[in-house]
């Protein structure tokens, strides 16, 4: 299984450290080999150490397969990691730690943000809108000016363009972006919508797009809408659409509903107090969140609280016991820079004591406000021995990453979602493109093969998989062509999964190893069209490759350093025929 985007996730999946070998095989050598090996390249590139049944098995009776995790329960890397070096274990709360139920969250912020807009003077024929889940993504682009939703690759090259619901193709894409390129460091005009929260922003971009452009009392203009004497920009709709959002949060109607019914809303998993436990084992663990204590308290009671069901007969600690400190309204990204003035919190009323806190820090209590710099004094750690985990791109990764050096652990929900698509319709997006009539042709060559059926082939697999995401296609990549989102995940996120409870399933002293790579440019991955896998016979060596058929027609990633050779497309179903391509380096 290959990464959802461009193979960097597979390249850098966590590899397995000296003291997490499988059993029966000690340091240096390779399950079952019997000689003696160094570990083997492939499996730093993405196979895992695995406890259980298939690590238990003897020589000559596991599947290289079995050493991995099952992918919902890997944790990706893109720059090694040593979880024994780290000592502190930070947290945000809202996405990360407090799970909030999709689609019944989205939805629920959806119509208070509908219902805000009609009170300030929308048309109430809006509120007949209802939140499509399938349509928006995280990571797209909303341009004020001609009030479409993009989205764009790193570079701002357009990949999809939607102007309300209808998804605009060739020219009509040329007359807004004659290059069909923005410029994104114009934050006036281009706003990127990164987070969680954004995707109801965004479905009620288009929402109101949509409505206007069909309602006949509306006449259409490139950059809004007039109606009389009146002209509405979709910069002014921007705007409109950004003070519900603060209203809908700072108001608190959105926490009071949640607050209503938190079995609706919120996911209650039994194993966050488990591995919070673990963690403060072997380190000290703390939470920075930008929501209050009230709202805070009640989302962590709720989460710690088992004690009705199985485990009712099990004595409940307050949730305050699992953290080393706790830290609300921290206001990040300002956070991570100046901060605010520290305050301790009456954890009986809720409200702030007067004065800065000067004090050393206490078991169980909570403070409001500080800095990233407050909180390692106060935890006695310097940046690089703390792993932040968070879901906001910017807020909790970007910003801790390159002002304190923290390392960062990036929550990805989508990232279950992702895999899946990416592992059932990959091979077809391979096989389609699958072809070398042309191999024989250089620089002089004359000859100009027709392949616009192939290319047809292409972009028919192509969109048939992007429509398996959702209406916007993948978070991490469009085609070929990874997203802006996917760039940035990359370079700001040292470690990043679906899910921060991954961490359970990987013991504290696991290194998670990216691979040497002298440039990352672009994906390095190729495909065979069958299986390198079977049994302990495959033998991934840094310097022998030796490949067993196991299966035709399914398609695996081939490692990066096979560099540019060409793989013939006679090789193809046999032992002999695949064992020319074993070779020295």
């Amino acid at each position: 299984m290959t990464a959802p985007f461009g193979g960097h996730c597979l390249r850098g999946a966590p590899g397995p450290s000296r003291l997490c070998c499988p059993r029966g095989a000690g340091p240096g050598r390779w399950p079952g080999g019997g000689g003696r090996r160094r570990w083997p390249e492939a499996v730093a590139m993405g196979s895992e150490g695995q406890r259980g049944p298939a690590a238990a098995r003897g020589p000559g009776q596991g599947d290289p397969r079995a050493l991995r995790r099952d992918c919902q329960h890997r944790i990706f890397v893109n720059r090694s990691l040593a979880l024994e070096k780290i000592k502190c274990f930070g947290f945000d709360m809202d996405y990360t730690l407090a799970v909030y139920k999709s689609p019944d969250y989205e939805e629920l912020a959806f119509n208070l943000l509908l219902e805000h807009l009609v009170a300030i003077g929308y048309p109430p024929e809006i509120l007949a809108y209802k939140y499509d889940p399938t349509f928006p993504t995280r990571g797209l682009v909303f341009d004020a000016l001609y009030g479409n939703l993009l989205k764009v690759d790193s570079h701002g090259n357009l990949l999809v363009c939607a102007h309300g619901f209808r998804f605009l193709k060739g020219a009509e894409i040329l007359h807004y972006y004659p290059n069909k390129f923005i410029q994104r460091d114009d934050m006036k005009r281009f706003h990127i919508l990164n987070t969680l929260f954004n995707l109801t922003e965004a479905h009620l971009y288009a929402c109101l797009v949509d409505f206007f452009t069909n309602c006949s009392r509306y006449v259409n203009c490139d950059t809004g809408y007039k109606h009389g004497n009146l002209f509405m920009s979709f910069r002014s709709m921007f705007q409109d659409v950004r003070e519900a959002m603060d209203h809908v949060h700072l108001s608190g109607c959105l926490k009071e509903k949640t607050l209503e019914n938190l079995e609706k809303y919120v996911v209650k998993d039994p194993r966050v107090p488990l591995l919070l436990s673990r963690m403060k084992e072997v380190g000290k663990v703390f939470l920075a969140t930008n929501s209050d204590y009230t709202y805070t308290d009640a989302i962590m009671s709720y989460l710690f609280d088992f004690s009705q069901g199985d485990k009712a007969d099990v004595p409940q600690r307050p949730w305050r016991s699992y953290f080393d400190l706790i830290v609300v309204d921290t206001r990040k990204p300002l956070f991570f820079a100046e901060g605010t003035v520290l305050r301790q919190v009456d954890t009986d009323t809720g409200k702030l004591r007067i004065g800065t806190y000067t004090g050393p820090l206490q078991h169980c209590a909570v403070y409001s406000g500080g800095s990233s710099d407050v909180v390692c004094d106060l935890l006695g750690v310097k940046g690089k021995d703390i792993l932040y985990m968070g879901d906001h791109i910017f807020g909790d990764i970007l910003k801790s990453k390159k002002r304190q050096g923290w390392r960062t652990f990036l929550v990805v929900p989508e990232l279950a979602r992702e895999l899946q698509v990416w592992t059932e319709k990959s091979g077809e997006q391979c096989q389609a493109g699958d072809t070398d009539f042309a191999v024989h042709l250089d620089s002089g060559s004359s000859e100009r093969p027709d392949i616009s059926s192939i290319k047809r082939r292409i972009q028919k697999v192509t969109h048939e998989m992007d429509m398996c995401y959702g209406k916007m296609g993948s978070l991490f990549r469009c085609g070929s062509r990874q997203t802006l989102f996917a760039n940035q995940l990359m370079r700001y996120a040292d470690l990043y999964a679906a899910s921060f409870i991954n961490f359970l399933y990987y013991p504290f002293s696991y290194l998670f190893r990216a691979p040497p790579v002298l440039v990352r440019t672009v994906p390095l991955f190729f495909f065979l069209p069958f299986s390198i896998y079977k049994d302990t016979q495959t033998s991934w060596h840094q310097r022998d490759i030796t490949l067993t058929v196991l299966k035709e027609n399914c398609f695996v990633p081939v490692p990066e350093r096979w560099g540019q050779r060409a793989v013939p497309k006679s090789l193809s179903s046999s032992w002999d025929k695949c064992k020319p391509l074993g070779r020295r380096w």
